[in-house]
């Protein structure tokens, strides 16, 4: 079978953090195409693997090897640009615009600004040291994105962006032709731009050929089968154990070879295995049927450049008993300051909010993790208490607790300042869910925890019996835990929508749908005589003959392209294909998607004006 140099090869990679080692003897290829996504839980080495790969970082041992030529472009999760910058500047980065053909130049420049512009950064002269943490990082994202490298490399590329953001990446990353390794806790993103999944897990990396939901199935596959295969282990290794323990140390050849054998299934019989983890239902503090009402409150702001940025007008709401509510909408919109106004630390312009005397708010924010970096992990969470009440006397240790959202007895020893910036949110996070609130608000609760604890704290929202407000552009953390949603819509426009956000976006795609079919409509031909009772002579614009025909066809064409799209899946998940045909398979994947995207948006289109 003909093989092809896959873009990027790794061997034997090791690499050691004092006497911990994140991952031994690492070895996998990337090819020309392929959408890939390493998933791991925080402080495992995602970001060092991936400063490896970029040459950011140097291994204890192995080797990365690039096919020659290639260009690589990396997106690191802090970038990092001289702050004397201009934002075009650093959008042009790397790039040798005068020294390039001025047609190229121009096509740069050009790309460069759409890019920016979609990322809603709009003012190219500001300096770098006039942005926030969130600015800086979609900046360095439009930068990585002109140069167009041959080969993306991508650290939690969702971080900082609104939800229109990324979709709009989403797709741009489906139809584009660059090889892509990326880091991400976004799991529609990972669902619907990778073929691809690496696991780092236990210092071990596992490959998946498939997308998100695939490698949802085959890790459980992994783990029973792995759990089975340890229980066999145990059993023998009893048996085995007694045997040695009857035997003389005087041994023959057979005897020797059977004691070896056990030191091996002991290796075995002794590892970990990954045990189901038991839903965590805290029993909350009483809560009342007044939770709070917002009674017309209005905020607005001066913007640095003197314009007047309204938040909210008269906005008026009354929040129910254990409502679980979602906050969107595009960065700017006032979704922070909204919690922060119900929280009583910003004040409305007008306006009130009256909170019920028992709610007892629990506060996940932003700007966060207040901690002594000197103090152990244990401590940080005993001082804010020692068990939390699980109701009909039993209760949890804080080191229980702690070990719920994965932080091992050795770890619990650690220092602070030597967890990872995901494993600080976490903690964070287990210190406001420590406080046994009746109320959580959470504000961009997602950003920077692995896809493990996101699950964890799911399960620990959806069975949590207050109430919940929860400001985040997690599409898929939003659809598993929210009822209802609070749409910022910009310039004080605030909507109430009764469905979770995939439910949202489809009947705001329906809508989008509707209006374009009405704008598509011909004006009614009225006669002089009927000329003021044109609403009543109106008739629904019915399909044309092509209509109806490609309506058809769509619905063929949409048929043969879900079957083509479940056979190419069925093919990346098996072992038997080459790597040129894995390499035109991950490559047409994406293509599909989006042609498959396309006409089923025109297929909504058409059925729309035949009801």
């Amino acid at each position: 079978m003909a093989q092809v140099n896959p873009f990027m090869q790794v061997c034997a990679l090791t690499r050691s953090v004092g006497d911990r080692t994140l991952f031994a003897d690492v070895s996998f290829g990337i090819a020309e195409g392929q959408h890939v996504g390493l998933i791991a839980q925080n402080g495992t080495g995602k970001t060092t693997l991936l400063n490896i790969l970029a040459g950011k970082d140097a291994a204890d041992g192995g080797s990365v090897i690039f096919r020659n030529g290639i260009r690589v472009g990396y997106l690191e999760q802090m970038p990092h640009y001289p702050m004397e910058m201009t934002v075009r500047e650093a959008a042009h980065w790397h790039l040798d615009l005068a020294g390039m053909d001025p047609e190229k130049a121009m096509e740069y420049e050009l790309r460069s600004n759409r890019i920016l512009t979609k990322l809603n950064i709009t003012d190219l002269n500001q300096p770098l040291s006039e942005l926030s943490g969130g600015q800086m990082k979609r900046v360095a994202l439009a930068n990585v994105l002109t140069i167009e490298p041959d080969f993306l490399i991508l650290d939690e590329p969702t971080n900082h962006l609104d939800l229109e953001m990324i979709v709009w990446l989403e797709n741009y990353l489906s139809r584009s032709g660059m090889t892509l390794l990326m880091v991400t806790h976004d799991r529609y993103f990972l669902e619907r731009v990778c073929s691809i999944i690496l696991e780092l897990d236990d210092r071990t990396l596992y490959t998946y050929r498939g997308n998100y939901s695939y490698y949802l199935e085959k890790r459980q596959e992994r783990i029973n089968a792995r759990t089975a295969q340890i229980q066999r282990a145990k059993n023998l290794y009893r048996t085995e154990l007694d045997w040695m323990r009857r035997m003389p140390q005087a041994r023959g050849h057979k005897a020797r070879y059977r004691e070896e054998a056990f030191y091996d299934l002991e290796q075995v019989a002794r590892q970990r295995t990954e045990e189901k983890r038991l839903r965590l239902q805290a029993k909350t503090t009483y809560i009342g049927s007044k939770i709070f009402e917002a009674e017309y409150v209005s905020k607005r702001f001066t913007a640095t450049d003197g314009t007047e940025k309204v938040i909210l007008r008269d906005f008026y709401y009354n929040f129910s008993r254990f409502e679980k509510m979602g906050i969107v909408g595009a960065n700017g919109t006032g979704k922070s300051t909204f919690v922060k106004m119900l929280l009583g630390l910003v004040r409305p312009d007008s306006g009130r909010f009256v909170v019920g005397e028992t709610v007892r708010f629990g506060y996940f924010s932003q700007e966060g993790m207040q901690f002594d970096r000197q103090m152990k992990v244990i401590d940080a969470i005993r001082r804010v208490a020692e068990y939390i009440d699980l109701g009909g006397g039993r209760h949890l240790t804080a080191m229980q607790f702690l070990q719920h959202f994965m932080f091992s007895p050795e770890q619990q020893q650690n220092y602070i300042y030597k967890l990872s910036g995901g494993e600080q949110r976490r903690l964070y996070l287990c210190q406001v869910l420590m406080q046994n609130p009746n109320f959580l608000v959470l504000d961009e609760p997602t950003n920077d925890l692995d896809i493990l604890t996101l699950q964890i704290l799911e399960e620990y929202l959806q069975d949590f019996r207050g109430c919940v407000i929860v400001v985040s552009h997690d599409r898929y953390f939003m659809d598993k835990v929210v009822d209802h949603l609070l749409v910022f819509r910009g310039d004080g426009a605030v909507e109430d929508f009764p469905g979770n956000y995939t439910q949202f976006r489809e009947w705001e795609k329906q809508e989008e749908s509707r209006k374009r079919a009405q704008e598509t409509k011909p004006a009614a031909s009225v006669a002089p005589a009927d000329r003021g009772n044109t609403a009543a002579k109106e008739r629904p614009r019915r399909l044309t003959y092509n209509e109806r025909r490609e309506l058809e066809q769509l619905g063929r064409d949409i048929e043969s392209l879900e079957q083509e799209k479940t056979a190419i899946v069925e093919a990346l998940s098996g072992a038997t294909l080459s790597v040129e045909e894995i390499t035109e398979k991950s490559k047409r994947l994406p293509l599909l998607q989006a042609e498959l995207d396309e006409k089923e948006m025109r297929w909504l289109e058409l059925s729309d004006l035949t009801s």
